[in-house]
């Protein structure tokens, strides 16, 4: 307001200025007048300012994630974690909404002035509601389709006229929604876990058949283009293939003129509506032909369902020059790509069971540098299929560098998709760079990116550790056991076999600074793998169980840590229960642990060492010949190693 009022009188003042200025200073009779232009005003949306803001920081990898609290307590370090926080999190929101629904009479004050919708209780519809149309259109705005459904009923019931565009709009309503509540915006963590387990039930008809939306459809007199489309989509979204297709036939007798969305869904289908690759192809080109006669142009929409249709097919001959058939003569049309049509793009030509495609290579070097805003629903799919064909179709680290590259231009990081795509994107990322890179390359990746942006799972951990073991690496081994540990991955028995494999062949150089704490460092990890399996409370999963391996290495490691104390009770375990543990340790392991007795006058435990290795029909003899070497053996002591060996065996 105050800027409104002051505008006209500093433009006056402004004019009067420089038409003094001209007379005083321009002698020349034709002087030219001068004004301010004042420029139109720019639209600017509600977060155009917060956006300037957050390009002034840019990405911050090793922070966490904004959806959690900034508190270490509060950081989720699993990905079951982070699931758990992120989904409590929307919990706690639907239960106060449960709480503000049932007690709504305790929240019917209003302290926001205008009144704000969203955060009053929601009304309750009965048969005895008030009801009008314009309370209908008001909850198909809101996208309440319960609600719509039972204020429909209520009109009919109570002999109300509802005119076609109002049928028309809640048969769209329903159509969309398939005839069932949404979940709320706000709910993302929800919506995303949803949409993923939808994902895998891709292939099953979800659409209700007979119910309300065929019926408003069957009501609607007369039919018009608008309502078959309504009803084409809503099956076609709900893969109720056959009669969406039947239903545009129909439409198309009866001369009705369809939009491209329509024709797009229809597409989109194709593949539930033939079996062979050649029928497939030959319907969607009957489709195309069909829009080119209604003289529809085909978008975006049209290619990418076009290309969906393609990348089912079994023949991958046939798929890939159908693909760049429907490419080229799109390009002619002027239709540009999206992400989501490279992501077609990627399985049709990096199959599993096809030859080998370096196509990816000139999707990249079309893409390089641009940025790319979303177009279409699979521009999400876009980065992690190309990750994937990067480490699986043609292992080549150079080109995975340039998916990355890619991603972090601009603003592209926001079409990665949702937070599992994200986790898919990064597994294959250090699968490949851990089994391509030198550790200390690999080593800058991973703490740039574990564990606020990423947390390996189980199996790209045991990929990890493998590049230790390639790398000779063991000083590494403290870090990503602390890792394991924090990661919840203690669980995993192959994990705890290659950790122990690892710690085991690589015995620490006490001529290299990096392991002058090691040998204590592999104490602790063995003592804590031990603890951890043999849990007396219960604690311990069910199916993880000690091996006769398994349990040599951590009493061979604690014998090299020094750890003599706990290195008896891990024996102790292993003599009690050997009758549970499948297998027995190696040879090697139990001679270092008589060793470790003959260095610490320990003869009692040896000769139960001994007795230990015989009974296990082990190669007693160098054990043997190292408790009589080590020890001056008493009578009692003595007699029992010739019971167990025999005396040729022992010589004094």
């Amino acid at each position: 307001m105050y800027l409104t009022s002051r505008l006209p009188r500093l433009y006056v003042r402004t004019a009067q200025f420089l038409g003094t200025s001209t007379s005083r200073f321009n002698s020349n009779a034709g002087a030219v007048e001068e004004r301010i232009e004042i420029p139109n005003r720019i639209q600017r949306s509600p977060t155009d300012i917060l956006n300037a803001l957050a390009s002034t920081v840019g990405r911050d990898p090793t922070a966490p994630h904004y959806k959690y609290h900034d508190d270490p307590y509060l950081i989720p370090m699993s990905n079951v974690g982070k699931r758990t926080f992120a989904m409590s999190q929307e919990a706690g929101r639907k239960a106060a909404k449960y709480i503000r629904d049932e007690h709504r009479d305790v929240f019917m004050h209003q302290e926001a002035q205008p009144p704000i919708e969203a955060f009053a209780p929601k009304m309750i519809f009965t048969e005895d509601s008030e009801v009008n149309t314009d309370t209908l259109h008001l909850l198909i705005r809101n996208s309440q389709v319960t609600d719509a459904v039972i204020v429909y009923n209520l009109l009919k019931q109570k002999g109300v006229e509802i005119s076609n565009d109002s049928k028309q709009e809640i048969l769209e309503l329903i159509c969309f929604y398939n005839n069932e509540e949404p979940l709320p915006e706000e709910l993302i963590e929800e919506r995303w876990f949803k949409a993923n387990a939808d994902a895998r039930e891709r292939n099953r008809k979800t659409w209700k058949d007979g119910e309300l939306a065929e019926q408003l459809f069957q009501e609607l007199e007369p039919k018009t283009a608008r309502s078959y489309a309504a009803i084409i989509r809503g099956m076609s979204k709900y893969f109720q293939a056959e009669r969406a297709y039947a239903l545009l036939q129909e439409a198309t007798e009866k001369q009705f003129e369809l939009d491209t969305q329509t024709f797009n869904a229809v597409i989109s289908v194709s593949n539930f509506l033939k079996e062979t690759a050649d029928q497939r192809w030959e319907l969607c080109r009957d489709l195309l032909q069909q829009m080119a006669h209604q003289q529809l142009r085909p978008n975006l929409g049209t290619l990418n369902a076009a290309l969906e249709v393609v990348s089912t097919f079994g023949n991958f001959k046939l798929a890939r020059s159908s693909a760049l058939k429907v490419l080229a003569e799109f390009k002619q049309l002027g239709i540009e790509p999206s992400l989501g049509t490279y992501y077609y793009l990627l399985i049709i030509f990096c199959r599993d069971r096809a030859p080998v495609s370096h196509i990816i290579v000139d999707i990249l070097h079309e893409l390089k540098g641009r940025e790319f805003t979303i177009q279409h629903p699979k521009d999400t799919f876009f980065f992690a299929t190309a990750m994937d064909v990067c480490r699986n179709h043609l292992h080549d680290k150079t080109l995975a560098r340039n998916v990355d590259e890619l991603l972090h231009t601009g603003n592209n990081y926001d079409l990665i998709g949702d937070t599992y795509k994200e986790a898919v994107y990064y597994r294959h990322f250090f699968a490949l760079l851990c089994q391509t890179e030198p550790i200390d390359e690999f080593m800058k990746v991973y703490d740039l990116l574990v564990p606020n942006v990423y947390i390996p799972e189980p199996g790209i951990m045991e990929e990890i550790l493998k590049a230790v073991e390639m790398n000779g690496a063991v000083e590494l081994m403290p870090r990503f056991w602390s890792d394991m540990v924090i990661f919840d991955h203690t669980n995993r028995e192959s994990l705890l076999t290659r950790t122990l494999q690892i710690l085991i062949d690589n015995p620490p150089n006490n001529d290299l600074p990096a392991h002058q704490s090691l040998p204590e460092q592999v104490g602790k990890i063995a003592l804590d793998i031990y603890q951890k399996i043999a849990d007396p409370e219960g604690r311990r999963p069910k199916d993880l169980q000690f091996s006769g391996k398994m349990i040599g290495d951590i009493l061979a490691l604690l014998v090299r840590s020094g750890n003599f104390e706990k290195a008896n009770e891990v024996f102790t375990h292993i003599d009690k229960n050997q009758h549970r543990i499948p297998g027995t340790p190696s040879e090697n392991c139990l001679q270092e642990y008589v060793n470790a007795c003959i260095e610490n006058k320990a003869p009692t435990q040896a000769i139960v060492c001994l007795q230990y290795a015989v009974e296990n029909n082990m190669d007693a003899q160098p054990i043997a010949e190292s408790i009589n070497a080590g020890f001056t053996l008493n009578e009692v002591h003595l007699s029992k190693v010739k019971s167990l060996v025999g005396e040729n065996l022992v010589g004094k």
